[in-house]
C-alpha cells in the first residue's frame, strides 16, 4: 500500500513541476518582422527600452519592408515595420497601418568626397546614367559609381518615384539590404547612394549631400519617406503593447533624438 502510495504523490509532484515549467515557457513575446531602414535608424535603443519597461522578450527577424510585410501575411510575425504605405488591397483585407515616423531621404557619399551638395536636377542625371563623371557636376575627374539597395526595398522604391522624375535607376552596385550601402560607399571614394537619414546618425566613413541647398533636417528638403507599423486587423496583445509604446513619449523622445520626425497616427 504505501508503494502505491509514493509513486501516486511523486507522479503528482512530476506533474505540478512541469506545469510550472511550460507556464514559464508560455511566457509573452512579440515577433517582429522589422524593416532594415527602420531597425537602423532606432530600433536597437528602442527594443532594449521596450523590453525593459514591458518584460516582453522580442523575436527580431530584419528584412526589407516588403519582406517582412510578407512575413506577417503569412503568420510569422506580429507585427512587421515598413518604410512604405501598403497597397489597397490589403487594407481592403483588413491589414492594418500605424505611420508613426517621417525621415528623409539622404543623399550619401564617401566622406573623402569633395562634394557638399547637389541640385535635384544634378541627381537626376547622376542617378540616371546621364553624367558617369563627377567634374560633369562640379566634382572631381573620377568615376561615378552608383550604389543602389535591392529593388525590392522601400528605400529604392521611394527614392526612384521621388527623386527620378519618372527615369529609370541605373546603377553599378546593388545591395542586398537598403542599410549596407552604408557599407559599400564606405570602400568606393567614387560611390553615391542613398538611405534612410536616421540609419546613418552614427555612421563613419559617409557624408550627406545638401539637395538644393538643404540638409535632411532643414525645412523645404525634398525626399522624405513614412515609417509605419503594420498589423492584422487591430493591434492586439504584444503587438498593441509595443505600438502604444513606440508611439508614447519615451518612444517619440527616441525618434526626435535621432533626428527624425514623430507622426501622430
Amino acid at each position: 500500500m504505501r508503494k502505491y502510495l509514493f509513486l501516486a504523490m511523486a507522479t503528482a509532484l512530476f506533474f505540478s513541476l512541469v506545469s510550472i515549467d511550460s507556464g514559464l515557457y508560455a511566457q509573452e513575446k512579440l515577433r517582429y518582422s522589422c524593416s532594415a531602414q527602420v531597425y537602423e535608424a532606432f530600433e536597437k535603443e528602442r527594443l532594449a527600452l521596450f523590453t525593459k519597461a514591458t518584460g516582453i522578450p522580442v523575436d527580431l527577424f530584419i528584412a526589407s519592408s516588403s519582406s517582412s510585410v510578407n512575413r506577417l501575411m503569412y503568420g510569422y510575425s506580429d507585427v512587421a515595420s515598413t518604410a512604405r504605405g501598403i497597397f489597397y488591397p490589403l487594407k481592403e483585407s483588413g491589414y492594418m497601418e500605424t505611420p508613426f515616423c517621417r525621415d528623409p531621404l539622404a543623399v550619401i557619399v564617401n566622406s573623402s568626397s569633395q562634394l557638399s551638395g547637389l541640385t535635384e536636377e544634378q541627381l537626376v542625371r547622376v542617378f540616371s546614367g546621364d553624367v558617369d563623371n563627377w567634374k560633369g557636376v562640379g566634382g572631381p575627374d573620377a568615376p561615378i559609381v552608383v550604389v543602389i539597395p535591392a529593388k525590392n526595398t522601400a528605400a529604392f522604391e521611394n527614392f526612384e518615384r521621388m527623386a527620378l522624375k519618372k527615369k529609370d535607376i541605373k546603377y553599378d552596385l546593388m545591395a542586398y539590404k537598403s542599410t549596407m550601402v552604408i557599407d559599400v560607399v564606405k570602400r568606393f571614394p567614387s560611390a553615391v547612394s542613398f538611405i534612410a537619414s536616421g540609419a546613418i546618425a552614427n555612421a563613419e566613413g559617409v557624408k550627406v549631400l545638401k539637395v538644393n541647398g538643404l540638409g535632411p533636417k532643414e525645412r523645404g528638403y525634398p525626399y522624405y519617406q513614412e515609417f509605419y507599423f503594420v498589423t492584422k486587423g487591430k493591434p492586439e496583445g504584444p503587438a498593441k503593447t509595443f505600438i502604444d509604446f513606440a508611439l508614447s513619449e519615451k518612444g517619440r523622445a527616441i525618434i526626435d533624438k535621432r533626428g527624425m520626425i514623430p507622426v501622430k497616427p
